[in-house]
């Protein structure tokens, strides 16, 4: 009350401060009156009973059908059908398992486990590099049917940039540790709490893996429960791999030539690929802040020839060129009800 009042006298509406509390303004004047503030009388109200609430009896019968034998193991949308082609009728599904959840009989059965809830995953934003990094393995097909070369990749998801790759022989937690440690070293992240996102693959969950993040101060992240892909960024990652022209279709010959062709594309998609989502700047350039400068360059460029010729380009705006912003994981979904305000 003292909230409203101050925020009505500072000049605001009253009907606007009461719904920042949460109550209606017909419950302020009702609490608020003739200068004098009144408890509130809802949790101590006597509401009678509903007229046709079912009596002590009935809900006995009810308890007692529920726990003949030929029912103790069925739920009430069972039950209450069998007992109408019977010609039998206590209540409806929705009364039988509401008196059963009165009495204390409503719990989960059988052999299954009882449903968990799930905890929310947690947000991570990335403002720069060398805060959230994801990684995955993907398969590299060898010339020898049956046969495949495993590559081990990282990406800083800020800037997209690839900042520790290698290709091994099988799949390993202990790879994996091994490139983790080096990644860090090289982009100077020992013990900053970088984000480490994945999914649940066998190597992404192994001991040795985790042992090692929780050595290096490194926070871990599995999957993403509100989307359907559960590590987008490398996947995208992958497909651009594997859909470049050069890419060999055949399969790779050796080790080492997988090796020599995953050290060709990284260099070209560091420093050359030009990242539709970073403004088509390269990975490079915007991990080491120069997309900035660039996109103004570009913007300027673009004003200049809007000015020389602006009958050819009317009403429209100039190309985007604003630096994108930070990079989220697992954002936070909408409310419905503002998805649904701001579609109408």
């Amino acid at each position: 009350m003292s909230w409203i009042q101050e925020a009505n006298q500072s000049g605001a509406r009253l009907h606007k401060s009461c719904e920042e509390v949460g109550i209606t303004l017909r419950t302020y004047r009702r609490w608020y009156r003739d200068g004098q503030i009144s408890a509130d009388k809802r949790p101590d109200t006597v509401r009678p009973a509903p007229t046709n609430k079912l009596t002590e009896a009935e809900q006995a019968q009810i308890i007692a059908v529920c726990n003949l034998p030929k029912f103790a193991s069925l739920p009430p949308s069972q039950i209450v059908p069998t007992l109408l082609d019977n010609g039998e009728y206590y209540g409806s599904e929705s009364t039988f398992y509401r008196v059963l959840k009165a009495r204390g009989q409503l719990h989960h059965r059988g052999r299954s486990m009882a449903p968990k809830g799930l905890a929310l995953p947690k947000t991570f934003q990335a403002t720069g590099p060398g805060q959230v990094f994801c990684w995955d393995i993907t398969y590299l097909p060898s010339t020898v049917r049956g046969q495949f070369y495993y590559l081990y990749m990282l990406e800083d998801i800020f800037s997209r940039k690839i900042v520790g790759h290698e290709v091994n022989e099988q799949e390993s937690g202990a790879y994996a540790a091994k490139l983790l440690e080096q990644t860090l070293i090289r982009e100077k992240c020992l013990h900053s709490g970088v984000v480490l996102h994945s999914d649940n693959g066998a190597p992404m969950k192994s001991q040795t893996m985790r042992m090692k993040a929780y050595e290096l101060g490194v926070t871990t992240s599995y999957s993403r429960p509100r989307v359907s892909n559960d590590n987008p960024f490398a996947e995208s990652l992958f497909r651009t791999c594997k859909y470049r022209p050069d890419w060999p279709s055949a399969g790779f010959k050796s080790l080492d030539e997988a090796r020599a062709w995953v050290l060709k594309f990284t260099r070209w998609y560091n420093y050359e690929h030009k990242h539709s989502r970073l403004r088509f700047v390269t990975p490079h350039q915007r991990h080491t802040g120069q997309d900035k400068n660039i996109l103004t360059q570009r913007k300027d460029r673009i004003e200049a020839a809007k000015a020389a010729n602006p009958d050819r380009w009317g009403t429209r705006d100039v190309r985007n060129c604003t630096p994108v912003g930070p990079t989220t994981l697992n954002p936070e979904r909408e409310p419905i009800r503002q998805v649904e305000n701001q579609a109408a």
